[in-house]
């Protein structure tokens, strides 16, 4: 999918260098989302998008007087044409409060064409907000829209309008939800001395799968409430760059499972070392590096049996993403893999899988390689059955957690990993 930076103007837009510009000017990342390529889908909402405005909301782990949104159209393969953007603050998924809403500019101007490929940044925009505050943005699209650059797993709901644009209107009427999010992959703030930006970066369990849709309850997010609550709130940002069936040395592009993203070890620079402000990224992965190979979803694979990953692999692979991150003077914390008998997926699991699992746990908790170590698997392995979830942690899949298992994880973190 990397082809699309190909097109003659992508080269004037790179992601690292703009973002970079950013956090030269005294930004940082607030709210962040990978994004993500889509399959077609005539019953996917965004997929299907002319002549219509779509409303979503982010939640911000940090505040600040003004704020400046990223949009991404990476895996678009022609312009997106933006007619008109706005923010506000929401009182439900499809309404905001009338006297909060703002244009969001381009360079002065409302509207924008973005390349294939390519991102751009808006003008700051004077909405203060404060820690932990929500954020309705919407975006009108004139012309339809092919190939959308989306994030599957948003677990918020967005409200795509009837014909026309409702930038403007305080309710979105008759509109049809989405889970899933378009366009918005980053939202900065003007930084203060001593601010630090944590990454959390990962796979579904990051994303947030198996959690209450609405409630922001993944760790990361839950996170954010606890940090709120000590007089770190305002000089840790949080934000969630985990993508749904993310492995470390492959990609997935599977529509069966709506699993579309490139792998770790490629997405690591843009998602994470390019945010501004990035000072610590907390790595969650390896879980579907080993439970794909011969998994079996309907009459599929998730990953060719053959592809059987070794726990040599995995370490590999960890140590790039380490030494790529402090190439840029950022600390890589190494969470454990959690476990995962039981899943609902033939094939997922095995005893060799498992011997993989503990196999690298023990090398990320005892190597000393990572600049810090989170043992989420300590945390809701189920004592009695140390290769299954703690039941009262998990959600019905066995694989993810609930949301009790989501803030058990935010409340193991030593907060002393962020110094």
């Amino acid at each position: 999918m990397r082809e699309l930076r190909n097109c003659v103007l992508v080269c004037f837009l790179p992601l690292v260098p703009q973002l970079a510009a950013a956090q030269r000017n005294g930004w940082i990342a607030t709210w962040a989302a990978s994004p993500q390529s889509a399959a077609p889908n005539t019953k996917q909402p965004l997929l299907n998008i002319e002549d219509q405005t779509v409303r979503e909301r982010v939640r911000v782990s940090i505040g600040g007087t003004q704020i400046s949104i990223h949009l991404s159209n990476e895996y678009g393969s022609t312009p997106i044409l933006i007619g008109s953007v706005t923010v506000g603050v929401p009182n439900d998924a499809a309404s905001v409060r009338p006297s909060s809403i703002q244009s969001v500019t381009f360079g002065g101007h409302n509207s924008v064409s973005i390349p294939a490929g390519a991102p751009v940044l808006s003008d700051p925009v004077a909405f203060p907000v404060t820690s932990g505050a929500e954020i309705s943005i919407s975006l009108y699209f004139p012309k339809r829209v092919a190939t959308p650059t989306l994030h599957a797993l948003a677990l918020k709901r967005a409200v795509v309008s009837q014909r026309g644009d409702h930038t403007h209107a305080e309710k979105i009427e008759a509109g049809v939800a989405s889970q899933s999010s378009i366009l918005v992959s980053a939202v900065l703030v003007p930084a203060q001395p001593s601010q630090r930006l944590v990454v959390a970066f990962g796979d579904s369990i990051t994303d947030g799968d198996g959690s209450t849709v609405d409630a922001d309850h993944n760790w990361p997010s839950d996170l954010i409430r606890r940090l709120g609550r000590t007089p770190e709130s305002s000089k840790v940002a949080v934000v969630n760059e985990g993508i749904a069936g993310n492995r470390l040395l492959n990609d997935c592009f599977m529509a069966n499972v709506g699993c579309f993203g490139i792998s770790a070890l490629a997405r690591f620079d843009q998602d994470a070392l390019a945010l501004p402000g990035v000072t610590h990224i907390v790595l969650l992965e390896g879980i579907n590096d080993i439970g794909f190979p011969g998994a079996k979803l309907g009459d599929g694979y998730l990953a060719d049996p053959s592809d059987e990953r070794t726990s040599e692999d995995l370490i590999f692979a960890y140590r790039q993403l380490i030494s790529r991150a402090h190439a840029h003077g950022v600390k890589l914390i190494g969470a454990t893999i959690t476990p995962f008998e039981g899943v609902d997926v033939p094939g997922y699991y095995s005893e060799s899988k498992e011997a993989v699992r503990q196999t690298v746990n023990k090398w990320i908790r005892s190597r000393g390689t990572f600049d810090g170590v989170i043992d989420f698997d300590a945390v809701l392995r189920d004592p009695h059955h140390p290769s299954r979830l703690l039941p009262r942690f998990a959600s019905e899949d066995r694989l993810h957690p609930n949301d009790a298992g989501y803030k058990a994880m935010a409340d193991a973190i030593d907060l002393a990993l962020f110094k």
